[in-house]
């Protein structure tokens, strides 16, 4: 069996219409119906997880197709294949998803965000996107300012549901930078702008509420990203 994928996106990205464009083909055969219920599963992983800039478009496009061309046939979602498949599309999408991320508009920057500890998946992924999509955090990573009250603003201002400040813990990679509500006594900020200064950059959150995690990619905000837009017209 054999997955090709192959995506577009630079800005205008974020779930909820983005201006990109994806296409994965698979030389299995495999019933409409369950194609369909492996690509929303696959999407929802993958391209509904990343943000280069936070605005939207009006039209964006995600493709499957399945050739047939293969001796492997799934025509049920009970199939034995079934989990091998998805997963193998599901690690295609998101390679594809993080590949968009990496050639965002005047990204210098991978950012990895992932919040732990919430009372649900959905108040974890509103709060994710609350710190992918802020022009504080992302200015702040470009710069390598280890400015850590601008990630708990944007958590703070989050309408995500109940939020106890004096559970939260925040991470840059592996340093701990916020334990339970206060700056941790290790932290120093010489050690935030070291790990701020990476190319690849993980914001771990802690809420302490719960047992659900979601991760969202996203990338920083240069002045590249400014002089595009403030020179691109359509």
């Amino acid at each position: 069996m054999t997955i090709t994928g192959i995506a577009k996106g630079s800005g205008m990205i974020k779930p909820d219409m983005a201006t990109m464009l994806a296409f994965i083909a698979t030389d299995a055969k495999i019933d409409r119906q369950v194609l369909d219920e492996i690509l929303k599963r696959a999407v929802e992983r993958s391209f509904n997880r990343i943000c280069v800039d936070g605005d939207t478009s009006t039209n964006d496009a995600c493709l499957i197709i399945a050739t047939g061309k293969s001796a492997i046939q799934i025509s049920n979602i009970d199939d034995p294949l079934m989990a091998r498949l998805q997963e193998s599309i599901d690690a295609v999408c998101i390679e594809l998803a993080r590949a968009i991320v990496r050639d965002g508009e005047g990204a210098t920057k991978f950012i990895s965000i992932n919040i732990q500890g919430g009372a649900s998946e959905s108040q974890c992924l509103e709060i994710a996107y609350d710190i992918a999509t802020s022009p504080l955090v992302k200015t702040a990573m470009f710069a390598a300012d280890p400015n850590w009250g601008r990630i708990i603003a944007a958590i703070g201002r989050s309408r995500a549901g109940l939020i106890e400040s004096e559970r939260i813990s925040v991470f840059m990679n592996e340093l701990c930078v916020v334990d339970k509500g206060e700056k941790a006594l290790a932290y120093t900020e010489e050690a935030g702008q070291l790990e701020m200064s990476k190319p690849e950059i993980k914001i771990g959150v802690d809420l302490g509420l719960g047992q659900c995690n979601e991760t969202v990619w996203t990338c920083d905000l240069s002045h590249d990203y400014i002089k595009i837009n403030a020179e691109y017209r359509s």
